[in-house]
């Protein structure tokens, strides 16, 4: 079975939860979830199943957005509510203007540095594991792409924002930089993630509801084609001999009409019959397409 979940997944839970979860619902045993949840946060969690699982990293590249809810006047080691309290500070001076001037300098391409509670690797070993065993190590800063930012709602000291940004982005860390900015602290209080991509947390399923549907027989219903998420690039419908070719992992020349509709550096490959054959990428240097995935 083919296809992708649209998960809305419940605080307290991991994403690796919910994975497993499908895995023991379904019996399908190739399984995985796009864009990894903190267990305290909610919403989307696309979960890709079958030969789905080959485009986890189209998903990741696609843009997220997320609500968030921030305290001011308390910063913690992990940047969120469920850290130790590192420090405190007065944020009865913060005003909307004083918000809007501090968030206007995260909007567009930023750095952030990932905080030690997160699953980055630091020789060969997760960040959270050296933090648990309290051991701090130095962090590369990383960029990250910042879309919107808005304010949602204020009440000191709880601040509510909407983020849409780009892969690897970390909203601890947001919080965490603009209580720096204000000189007041801050941490990540509450967070859900509302889309993913073409996934919305309108449509999103609890997992009760899943395993209902699990039970009932119909769970293949909630399942969202697996080419789905490449709706954005150009389809292309390809003959059996360059079928044959893809499969083949050769490459081939489309018509220079299609080059200049794609506009991109990829499109999908179709079979007559309406098949998705593959995701194929162009190479400059030949000017011919390479099969980047081809699926059975």
């Amino acid at each position: 079975m083919d296809g992708i979940l649209n998960i809305n997944k419940p605080a307290g839970k991991t994403s690796y939860t919910i994975v497993a979860m499908v895995k023991r619902l379904t019996g399908e045993k190739h399984v995985g979830h796009a864009g990894t949840l903190d267990p305290m946060a909610t919403g989307v969690l696309p979960v890709c199943l079958g030969q789905a699982t080959r485009l986890v990293e189209y998903l990741m590249d696609t843009t997220k957005t997320y609500r968030a809810e921030i305290e001011l006047g308390v910063s913690t080691d992990s940047y969120d509510r469920e850290g130790t309290i590192s420090k405190q500070g007065d944020a009865l001076g913060v005003t909307i203007e004083k918000l809007e001037s501090a968030l206007d300098s995260f909007r567009g391409v930023i750095t952030q540095i990932p905080p030690m509670y997160s699953a980055v690797k630091h020789q060969g070993k997760p960040l959270y594991e050296l933090a648990r065993a309290g051991i701090e190590v130095e962090r590369k800063s990383r960029i990250a792409k910042i879309y919107s930012l808005e304010i949602k709602g204020w009440e000191n000291p709880i601040l509510n924002i909407e983020v849409t940004c780009g892969k690897g982005t970390y909203i601890r860390s947001l919080a965490n930089d603009l209580g720096e900015a204000l000189g007041c602290g801050a941490m990540l209080k509450n967070l859900e993630r509302s889309r993913c991509g073409i996934f919305n947390i309108n449509e999103a399923v609890t997992p009760e509801r899943f395993e209902e549907a699990c039970r009932g027989g119909y769970w293949q219903s909630m399942l969202y084609p697996m080419d789905s998420i490449l709706s954005l690039w150009e389809t292309v419908i390809v003959g059996e001999e360059k079928a044959q070719a893809i499969r083949n992992g050769a490459l081939i020349t489309l018509t220079e009409n299609v080059l200049k509709k794609v506009g991109s550096d990829f499109c999908r490959a179709y079979t007559w019959d309406g098949s998705l054959l593959g995701i194929l990428r162009f190479d400059a240097e030949t000017k011919q397409w390479h099969p980047e995935k081809v699926f059975n």
